[in-house]
This record gives C-alpha cells, structure tokens and sequence, in this order.
C-alpha cells in the first residue's frame, strides 16, 4: 500500500536560528498546507530570507525541525520536488538564456523543448530572442524573468520564491500573478517573501508577518485585517509591528 500523501507542503516546528549570539528567528511554527499560495511578508531584516535559506538547508539551524511534503529538509529528496528562485538570482554571465534553461532542466534529466521555453518566455514578457544572448546582456528585470521561467517549467509540486517580483514592471508582474494562479489552479504549492502587501492581498490564500525574527501573524488578508483593525492590509500591518 502506498502511504499516505502529507497534507502539509511545509511543516516547520520550532524552528531557531542564530548568528553567533545573535537570534535571527526565535522558535516559530508554521504550517503551510498543499496547494495553498502562501505570502510571508516584513520589513528588510525581520529573517525572511534567512526563513527560506533555513528549510532549503543552505545553513544551520540551531534548533527544531523542517518537513517538506513529508520529508525532513536535510535529506536530499526533499529538494527534489521544489523550485528555488532566490532574491538575488544572478545566472553564470557567460551563459546564453537558453544555455541556462537547458542546464537547469538537465538537472532535473529533463529534455529542453525549445517552443516550451519560448511560450513561457512570453507568458512573462521575456523576448524569446533574449534566449540567443549571453545573460551579461540582460537587464535586471529581463534576468528576472529567465529565473522565474527556469522555475516554472520545472515539473515541481512547491515553489519557493524569494521576493520574485523584484525588478518586474507593471506588466510583468501582472503576467507573474497570472502564473502563480494557473500553478495553484493546478494543485502547486507556493511559498513567497514579498514586501507588496497589495501583492500579498490579491493573490494569497493566507500570509505571515515576521517581524524581528518571530511570527507576529498568520492567516487570511481578511483575518489580518480584522485582527488589528485596519481598512487596508497596509494599516494592519503596520499596526501589526508597532504592537510588538
């Protein structure tokens, strides 16, 4: 019989991390559920990226544990069904667009199918063009948008991505948002830092806030909202960390 799949795409308990005697994340819980588009939000140096470094294992942690779908982060096959977009993504200059998503999905033993590429280079507004051209080329949003589609056209079930609007214009990020929607319309998972509350409020089933290493807020937009007595997602939030 085959076991059960987890419910939970991410399952963090307790988790605490440290720089030297510094507490980047005291011991937080958080759970974020399959097929769920999840937005974690703060100001620049509440440990969000840290967070992400954290459950992909890029560092130490110094106390609790991580579990994606099911598997304890530490162990290789929990990376296996995720796609990684850091903050600040940056591919090898020397690479042509194509020669990265041929390496990236070479990674993963998949082939490269050159009109795949292109059609999710124009669902993000990227000049399929751009692909003949060394990535020194590129400019930041342009690189943006080679990361994402490196992403997207994994065969992942959870999708991590590290403040993935970053240097989109309004186009662009409208095109983004509806990416994000036609991977949760297929039953993905996906996990985002952002610093848009607006973003986060569009497209979101819930959020966190973490603000000065710990959890200050999970739920829904609405939730938020309600809790701390705001109009807009914008004033609870700020009402949220002022309260700390």
């Amino acid at each position: 019989m085959h076991s059960p799949q987890p419910t939970s795409a991410l399952d963090i308990q307790q988790l605490a991390k440290n720089y030297g005697k510094l507490p980047v994340l005291q011991p937080l819980d958080l759970t974020v559920q399959r097929g769920e588009c999840f937005g974690l939000v703060g100001k620049n140096g509440a440990g969000k990226t840290t967070l992400i470094k954290c459950l992909l294992d890029f560092c130490d942690i110094d106390g609790g544990a991580i579990h994606i779908l099911g598997v304890p982060h530490s162990e290789t096959p929990a990376r296996r069904p995720l796609a990684y977009l850091p903050e600040s993504f940056m591919p090898p200059h020397a690479l042509t667009g194509r020669d990265f998503l041929q390496y990236m999905l070479a990674l993963r033993e998949l082939p490269y199918v050159e009109e795949q590429a292109c059609a999710m280079c124009v669902a993000l507004d990227l000049d399929p063009q751009a692909l003949t051209r060394q990535a020194r080329s590129y400019s930041k949003g342009m690189t943006q948008k080679l990361g994402l589609a490196a992403s997207f056209l994994s065969p992942a079930e959870l999708f991590v991505l590290d403040e993935p609007m970053s240097g989109l214009d309004p186009k662009a990020r409208a095109l983004l948002k509806r990416q994000l929607a036609l991977l949760k319309l297929a039953g993905k998972t996906v996990f985002f830092s952002s610093h848009v509350l607006a973003d986060v409020e569009e497209i979101c089933d819930r959020m966190a806030i973490l603000h000065d290493g710990k959890l200050a807020f999970v739920g829904t937009t609405a939730e938020c909202r309600a809790e701390f007595n705001g109009e807009t997602l914008e004033a609870a939030y700020l009402s949220c960390i002022e309260d700390i």
